[in-house]
């Protein structure tokens, strides 16, 4: 059975990760001359203490090209094919990273690595429906295909507090625009083609939710959701609920955000992760 590499970008809850079979490796978070595996060695909880009351910012880092090839090598004593699902490579090295990490494989096994031009829930998305082509018997070529089939059918919308970490850590891309008046709104963005765009202000932050609720709620067909929250999970639980009251039947994960991500979101992220056809 082909098996499924990602990364700790795609924010699966562990319990999915597992019972699918799916291998997690972690990026890794840095405050000053300290180091941490994302979402293994600092809990969310300890990351935004930190991020609090740390007189430096942190900063990301892409796995080692190591850590790929010690995943792989282990699942290779299971599996001769193994798919690499990563986030987006216009916003991380990590999948340049994971391509070196096949090259240091001591076993021999055929992998094929997948860029899913996204993050958090929507690269999971990519993860989950490669895990479940596998497990019903497909080769790596049609798993990778379905990989690639569902990157375009797979998006976020997410709302700010503020935008200034991510252009301190140099991720805003076209939502630059969004900056001159990050104080009076809450900024909304999108990933598209692999990078951060803006998708417009809400005035409040109820307002914000509602923009959040009616992206969704604008797709023909809804597949699966996923809910995601930095440091805010009341909120993040008032939106699943009202999703699932619009969705009955359909899927909704929750999750958080890893530190990874909350480093250059900073707290009070909420994602909207879709699966479907607009």
């Amino acid at each position: 059975m082909v098996r499924i590499i990602t990364d700790s970008v795609s924010d699966l809850a562990p319990e999915v990760a597992e019972d699918l079979g799916i291998a997690v490796v972690p990026l890794i978070v840095r405050f000053g001359t300290e180091s941490f595996q994302d979402g293994v060695d600092l809990t969310n909880e300890q990351f935004y203490e930190r991020l609090k009351n740390s007189p430096v910012l942190p900063v990301t880092s892409a796995p080692t090209p190591g850590a790929f090839a010690e995943t792989c090598d282990r699942l290779a004593e299971e599996t001769d094919e193994i798919a690499i699902i990563t986030v987006s490579s216009r916003l991380s090295a990590t999948r340049d990273v994971a391509r070196q990490g096949v090259e240091l494989m001591k076993r021999r096994c055929r992998v094929e690595v997948v860029d899913s031009r996204c993050g958090a829930m929507a690269e999971g998305f990519v993860a989950i429906k490669a895990a479940e082509a596998g497990r019903a018997g497909a080769g790596l070529d049609e798993v990778a295909e379905t990989a690639c089939r569902t990157v375009p059918r797979a998006s976020i919308f997410a709302a700010f507090e503020t935008l200034e970490y991510l252009r301190k850590g140099g991720r805003i891309g076209a939502a630059q625009a969004l900056l001159g008046s990050v104080l009076k709104v809450n900024p909304i963005i999108a990933l598209k083609d692999g990078v951060v765009v803006p998708a417009g202000r809400a005035r409040s932050r109820r307002k914000a939710l509602d923009r959040l609720f009616e992206y969704a709620a604008a797709y023909s067909r809804v597949e699966e959701l996923a809910v995601e929250d930095a440091a805010c999970p009341d909120e993040a639980e008032a939106l699943a609920q009202r999703l699932g009251s619009a969705f009955p039947g359909v899927r909704i994960h929750r999750s958080h955000t890893t530190p990874v991500i909350g480093t250059h979101t900073g707290p009070g992220l909420l994602v909207v992760a879709v699966l479907g056809d607009s």
